[in-house]
């Protein structure tokens, strides 16, 4: 979360230090809170994912890719012979990030939603398994959960049938 105040301010420290002329100053506007912004989107889809709030440690994907962006924002802001090569690497790390948190994101969420499902099924199935298996309160002739009847169906043989006539 700090990286997301410190890489922009060292952007424009850098510049102030190592920089150039006016033109890369209007630049430095435009890339400065554009680097705030996407820092802020990867940080909050990050800190989304349910196993990183869970377990308060990123995944060695995370790891990885966000140290690699982080350096190379880094390094563009000696803003030396390399700056030019450093940025183009910022930017193509910041768009990986970016992908690489929201397809962590959809595959946590898609494998919580599994284990829910199979967890609902395994206690729907149980509970099945107890009304149709002689437990307390069941009879022999009622069906399980599983058996669909219609809604007039009683369970028994007789029918009858009311038959009303208006007389005006």
């Amino acid at each position: 979360m700090i990286a997301i105040i410190v890489l922009p301010v060292w952007l424009a420290v850098g510049w102030a230090i190592f920089g150039g002329g006016g033109w890369g100053t209007l630049g430095l506007v435009i890339v400065v809170p554009v680097a705030f912004i996407v820092l802020g989107i990867v940080a909050l889809i990050t800190n989304v994912r349910p196993t990183v709030r869970q377990e308060r440690a990123l995944s060695w994907i995370d790891v990885g890719v966000l140290t690699a962006w982080h350096l190379s924002i880094i390094g563009t802001g000696f803003y030396g012979a390399t700056a030019t090569g450093f940025g183009v690497l910022a930017i193509l790390l910041g768009i990986a990030a970016f992908w690489v948190a929201v397809w962590q994101l959809v595959t946590d969420g898609a494998n919580r939603m599994k284990a829910s499902m199979e967890e609902f099924e395994r206690l729907a199935g149980a509970q099945s398994g107890t009304a149709t298996g002689g437990a307390p309160g069941g009879s022999a002739g009622t069906a399980g959960p599983g058996v669909r009847r219609p809604p007039f169906d009683d369970g028994g043989d007789d029918v009858i049938i009311i038959h009303e006539v208006r007389e005006d």
